[in-house]
């Protein structure tokens, strides 16, 4: 029997979101007017997080510098990142899903899949189940979705990405020759930007040029396992299962471009205490630990540079990573040239416990967890900006003395 799953995007998501919020409040809907979720234009680092549609009607794109859109747009309403609305809003839009099948996979904060090849033997027809949805969400939560339907994830993901916002499209395997291989290879679901520029070069413009192009000459030039994915995209071939459970992380990482370049050693490590608190908190909350600690520096020409250790014993202590962060900087930057980026990565990530010889001795580790467990729950109670470690500085200085 043929699998139907759709897929379902919040249509601007944050910006949908915090929209919702304010009409509930009796406010503006500023979906209604040129506007984008943002910080304030005169921070280098603040980019579009969302906008709305008549936002996009002066050219203003997802991810572009905050000023670049004001010089577009100089009326743009800008409307600051709330992160904690986010999440619950991410829940509640999940909870709806959940109504009508146990089978959902949540892929981002604001899209997720549903098998409803069983339920969907209740209505006339899967696009019907797919306008129920799509009505239940804006009815109980007050924004629009698209929903993509499809024999797979990978159709059911590329027709939801079709016209918007508020649409159902279909993507079935008959309907591939019209609807997906006009569409540019760089439109295909895996194909960054570079890869698309291979193919291209190559000849293969469209993703039916990559459907109709032997498999081998596609893995010659975009690699072997790389290849045989994108080549049976194009066909629309994917037999990946709808996960009710997520897939343990495979690594942790976080980076941050900085409002100005960082130029003292002091600062650098104040950027990387936060980096090390944010990503172990993450990874404590998934009750994993990493092997290996990596940090990545960027200077102002753009140019990047990494380095890696590994633990003999796995680590989820936030005051552990940050300590070693600080060694491999110290290695990294030649205190000369200024940097916007820097970034920490864990690796070879466990769920395992283990006994072997730790970073801190065990009177120190203990305390350090405990630091850890105390300052977790207050945010989780709170809110993550309520306490911050940078007044602790010191007293991470001390444990590693």
């Amino acid at each position: 029997m043929q699998r139907t799953i759709l897929h379902v995007d919040v249509n601007s998501a944050f910006l949908s979101w915090e929209a919702a919020r304010r009409v509930a409040a009796g406010e503006k809907d500023i979906r209604l007017i040129p506007s984008a979720i943002g910080g304030s234009g005169n921070k280098r680092g603040s980019v579009i997080l969302a906008k709305s549609v008549l936002a996009k009607r002066f050219g203003i794109k997802t991810g572009e510098p905050v000023l670049m859109a004001l010089r577009k747009c100089p009326k743009l309403y800008l409307a600051k990142p709330n992160f904690k609305l986010y999440s619950q809003s991410s829940k509640a839009f999940m909870s709806v899903c959940l109504k009508y099948s146990a089978a959902v996979e949540q892929y981002s904060i604001d899209e997720c899949f549903i098998d409803v090849t069983n339920a969907s033997r209740i209505y006339q027809s899967p696009f019907s189940m797919a306008e129920k949805i799509k009505k239940d969400i804006n009815d109980s939560l007050g924004i629009t979705v698209n929903i993509g339907i499809g024999p797979n994830k990978l159709l059911a993901k590329m027709a939801s990405g079709f016209e918007g916002p508020n649409k159902i499209h279909t993507l079935f395997l008959e309907e591939i020759s019209e609807k997906l291989w006009p569409l540019p290879v760089r439109a295909l679901f895996s194909v960054g930007r570079a890869t698309a520029q291979r193919l291209e070069k190559a000849f293969i413009r469209t993703i039916g040029e990559l459907a109709h192009t032997p498999l081998c000459r596609v893995q010659k030039l975009t690699g072997e396992k790389s290849g045989l994915q994108i080549h049976n995209f194009a066909n629309g071939i994917d037999d990946e299962p709808v996960l009710t459970k997520p897939k343990d992380a495979k690594g942790y990482s976080i980076s941050t471009t900085l409002q100005k370049d960082v130029v003292s050693a002091e600062t650098a490590y104040e950027v990387l205490l936060v980096l090390a608190d944010s990503v172990t908190m993450r990874m404590r909350a998934d009750s994993a630990k990493a092997f290996c600690v990596s940090v990545t520096i960027r200077d102002n020409n753009f140019v990047d540079k990494s380095r890696q250790q590994k633990l003999p014993e796995p680590t989820d202590i936030t005051a552990e990573v940050y300590s070693i962060s600080k060694q491999l900087f110290s290695k990294l930057w030649d205190k000369k040239t200024a940097l916007r980026l820097l970034g920490i990565s864990l690796f070879d990530i466990t769920k395992q416990e283990s006994a072997q010889q730790s970073f801190f001795n065990d009177g120190q580790k203990q305390k350090l967890r405990e630091l850890d467990k105390t300052i977790d729950d207050i945010r989780s109670k709170f809110g993550a900006d309520v306490i911050a470690r940078g007044s602790l500085l010191q007293s991470k200085e001390d444990a590693e003395g």
